[in-house]
């Protein structure tokens, strides 16, 4: 392909075509063969992906890696780029690497924005439990001081869907997908 078209192709775009197309803004992802273009985040979505990729690399154990705004391909029509994925060590392949498939993906975070708050708490998430991904945060700004609260979810094998395992407003205390620990209230810290 080489350029980026001015129509989309019949069909839409494939997981391919979002690697192949020169010209697209960094974080572009695929929805549904939809391209969907960024909009610059807010202070609070920085500060916490921040604060998350931080206390996830701190505790991580070796045979994983967290890794910020990196292409997931789900299937042929779905790269979305979560803020946060915890991959399998072996999955990461070199300097080059654009994306990652969703059998190495253990954990996918999604940081609430204002412009993408459908596709994050309704379309993506659904779209990782299709594709097998074991576990996904939602989160959120909330309260009077406007700090994360972190919505924890583990798949079903059984309906292939996420279920709801814990809401975490001061600390992230966990030991799936591995020992974690992290003061949410450092967010102000940063």
């Amino acid at each position: 392909m080489g350029t980026a078209a001015t129509e989309p192709p019949r069909g839409g775009y494939t997981a391919d075509d979002l690697v192949a197309l020169d010209d697209l803004p960094p974080h572009t992802e695929l929805i549904d063969g939809s391209l969907i273009f960024p909009r610059p985040q807010t202070y609070f979505h920085s500060v916490v992906v921040d604060l998350l990729v931080a206390g996830l690399r701190s505790t991580a154990p070796a045979e994983l890696r967290v890794r910020r705004q990196m292409t997931v391909q789900l299937d042929e029509r779905n790269g979305p780029e979560p803020d946060i994925c915890v991959v399998h060590a072996e999955a990461v392949t070199g300097r080059q690497q654009t994306r990652f498939q969703a059998a190495d993906v253990s954990l996918a975070v999604e940081v609430v924005s204002p412009d993408s708050e459908a596709r994050d708490r309704d379309t993506k998430p659904h779209k990782y439990a299709r594709a097998g991904i074991k576990h996904f945060w939602l989160v959120e700004m909330a309260g009077a001081n406007d700090h994360p609260v972190v919505q924890v979810y583990e798949l079903s094998e059984v309906t292939r869907a996420y279920t709801l395992v814990g809401i975490h407003h001061d600390r992230l205390k966990l030991s799936v997908p591995f020992d974690i620990d992290i003061d949410l209230a450092d967010v102000d810290n940063l």
